[in-house]
């Protein structure tokens, strides 16, 4: 049987990416991400719909996210879906999916929280005058670390 676990989004950051290091010192970072929809009910009228996800991100990524991105920055993830399960100190067990960013893309000119509009492009990205001609990925390197830690 045939499978995928690919994951697109574009949204802006709920908050400031929260970091933490691994005992192995390993980096990871997690990121609040609001994705919105706009449709229209069967009345016609414009609803917007916003999904809150956590996306985490591993190793070099995750610090270059803690240093560039802020409340606000809009950004592209690619990446996975993955199940985390747990027991909490009262001893309730506690699950959770997030987002395995395996790539993050950059979207807002830098140093200023631009909002992603619908289609996940900055408004006016081509007369940016500190905008890169490429776009700025930042890619997850080769050695994974054990998300087991």
């Amino acid at each position: 049987m045939a499978s995928l676990n690919k994951v697109l989004l574009i949204g802006n950051l709920t908050r400031d990416p929260e970091i933490r290091y691994t005992p192995q010192g390993t980096a990871v970072a997690n990121l609040g991400l609001a994705v919105s929809r706009k449709f229209r009910d069967k009345n016609q009228e414009l609803k917007d719909e916003v999904c809150f996800l956590t996306v985490v991100v591993w190793s070099k990524m995750a610090e270059t996210c803690n240093q560039y991105l802020h409340k606000g920055s809009p950004v592209f993830i690619e990446g996975r879906l993955t199940y985390r399960s747990w027991e909490d100190n009262t001893g309730k067990k506690r699950n959770v999916v997030e987002v395995r960013a395996e790539r993050v893309q950059f979207l807002g000119k830098p140093g200023q929280a631009e909002p992603a509009v619908p289609g996940g492009i900055p408004s006016d990205a081509s007369s940016m005058p500190d905008a890169p001609a490429e776009p700025a990925w930042v890619e997850e390197n080769e050695e994974k670390p054990d998300e087991n830690q």
